[in-house]
């Protein structure tokens, strides 16, 4: 008894969603590719500007991090906070693009650290 195989086909409109969801996917990463100066360059900005705000904010108003996580502008949710208690830093990341540190120096206030081109 021999068994035959019975393939499933596609309806004409489910290969055209197909087609269509490849094409938009493909879109956005070349809109991405081409911004990535830009989109990097905010990246950057975000995160030098929250390790800064939260570093002072830890170490000079000595606040907890948790309380200085509020004082983030608007459009900044994805942009995450770690404190190094005994280095008196603080890292801000902004996933799988930036990150960024200040530290808290004596007489000087919170710096960040510098940039590597």
């Amino acid at each position: 008894m021999a068994t035959t195989k019975h393939r499933t086909r596609r309806s004409p409109r489910s290969r055209m969603m197909l087609w269509f969801l490849a094409a938009a996917i493909l879109a956005l990463a070349a809109l991405a590719w081409f911004n990535r100066t830009p989109l990097l360059g905010y990246a950057d900005a975000g995160t030098s500007y929250a390790a800064r705000v939260a570093c002072s904010c830890r170490f000079v108003g000595g606040r907890s991090l948790e309380d200085c996580e509020k004082d983030k502008l608007s459009g900044m949710e994805l942009v995450s906070l770690s404190d190094d208690v005994e280095a008196r830093s603080v890292t801000a990341r902004f996933p799988l693009v930036t990150s960024t540190t200040a530290t808290y120096r004596e007489g000087y206030g919170c710096v960040l650290e510098s940039w590597d081109e």
